[in-house]
């Protein structure tokens, strides 16, 4: 038979596609589903009891600590929950953030950054970490919902 035999061709072509559609079906996601599920979970608030009222994008009175909504992203769900004292962000921790795979690694890079930027701006204009885009986007996201709780 000739290199450039048709059968060859369509034989090798077979087996290429064949090989790719496995390869294609073994991917798995890069986080575990219960990260994912656990992002339908009711937020929790505590602001001295009382659920506060709802407004913009910086708090301005208040003390108490507030935990924004759940931030749904292709990695799994981010939480924020900030403390207020004065009217001022004084401490911001995610208590959801992406797990799994290589999720975990961009995590701890990323969220202690995001932490310490929402406190120092004080708002949820804070910069993208490199490395961590949708994790820092499920972040701002959730921010910006328990500033809203705080009534900003």
């Amino acid at each position: 038979m000739r290199k450039s035999h048709p059968v060859r061709r369509v034989v090798l072509a077979t087996a290429a596609t064949v090989s790719g559609v496995v390869l294609l079906l073994a991917l798995k996601p890069a986080s575990d589903p219960a990260a994912a599920s656990a992002a339908g979970a009711a937020p929790q608030q505590t602001a001295a009891g009382q659920a506060p009222p709802r407004g913009g994008a910086q708090a301005s009175s208040g003390s108490g600590t507030v935990t924004g909504d759940a931030a749904r992203t292709q990695y799994g769900a981010v939480q924020v929950r900030i403390t207020l004292a004065g009217g001022k962000i004084t401490k911001a921790e995610a208590v959801q953030a992406p797990k799994g795979g290589l999720s975990d690694q961009k995590t701890q890079l990323a969220v202690p950054r995001l932490n310490q930027e929402a406190v120092t701006t004080g708002t949820a204009h804070i910069d993208t970490v490199s490395g961590a885009t949708y994790t820092s986007e499920g972040y701002r996201k959730s921010l910006q919902s328990a500033l809203d709780q705080a009534g900003g």
